[in-house]
């Protein structure tokens, strides 16, 4: 049996290894990276209402793969999804207002199917009247009407968070009422990790009581309690090894930097997350 001193040095792993099948040597030593780093597009938002064309270009000059429309700048999908092959980017997904979607979910659906989104995802409520269990239900109710147009549709139907909804709100939190008033096969939940620790909730936790429902996330960093202020990824205190080891129980299919003031300069911004997403084991 391999010593002691063998082990802390790092030769009694190589030696396990070599006992091992070769593919349980490969997962003792496996990492994990983010292959297709994406971005929201509302992080460069100032630069889209410019010109969407050389804001798609400069993205994936940046290394960036993916991205999230948060709005079309009246550009058609079919003028989008050019633009988009030209740059060799996808859109996984795309953020749509409920009430565009309870108005005329065809349109939505159709433009998805030109551009290529896999997902509708809901960024956010008028949450001003949403203070009781049952008017939270009955968003989730909305949800699951919204799920099954989406799957009928061929698409995904998503929630994105804010702070709101994890935090405890008359005895209750909005988004367990979600998790649990949804059906898994037609809601699916884009976890915003930076409103999500804000809040005071705890992504890993809410991975393990609904896995594979998260799939995506935003990505934006914090530094610590009890300031949390947002930050460039990389640049504040977040554990993003510890969550992204769990990215497979969760379900993330999709990491999506997003900073919601990238002042002074949001190209700056974007490049920092990129560069240290890009380097990141997990």
């Amino acid at each position: 049996m391999p010593s002691r001193r063998e082990f802390v040095t790092g030769t009694g792993a190589a030696l396990v290894a070599g006992m091992l099948a070769p593919r349980a040597a490969q997962a003792l030593f496996r990492r994990d990276k983010i292959d297709r780093i994406g971005l929201e597009l509302y992080t460069v938002r100032s630069e889209m209402a410019k010109d969407v064309g050389a804001t798609l270009a400069k993205v994936a000059h940046v290394g960036y793969r993916e991205v999230e429309f948060a709005g079309y700048f009246n550009w058609e999908p079919a003028r989008l999804r050019a633009e988009l092959d030209a740059n060799r980017l996808t859109s996984p997904s795309v953020h749509v207002a409920i009430e565009i979607l309870e108005r005329d979910f065809s349109a939505s659906a159709a433009a998805a199917r030109v551009i290529g989104h896999e997902a509708l995802i809901v960024p956010s409520l008028n949450t001003r009247a949403l203070t009781s269990l049952d008017s939270w239900k009955a968003v989730a109710k909305r949800f699951n009407a919204l799920g099954a147009k989406a799957h009928d549709a061929g698409l995904r139907f998503a929630f994105h968070n804010h702070a709101v909804e994890p935090a405890l709100l008359n005895g209750f939190r909005p988004y367990d009422v979600l998790l649990g008033e949804t059906d898994p096969r037609l809601v699916h939940f884009q976890m915003d990790l930076y409103w999500m620790i804000k809040a005071g909730g705890d992504p890993l936790a809410y991975f393990k009581s609904s896995p594979g429902r998260f799939i995506s996330v935003h990505v934006k960093d914090a530094t610590a309690a009890p300031e949390l202020a947002m930050r460039d990824v990389g640049a504040g205190a977040v554990d993003w090894k510890k969550i992204f080891a769990q990215h497979n129980v969760a379900g993330i299919k999709h990491f999506i930097v997003e900073h919601d003031d990238p002042t002074p300069d949001p190209f700056t911004s974007i490049t920092a997350s990129y560069h240290y997403l890009s380097q990141l084991t997990f």
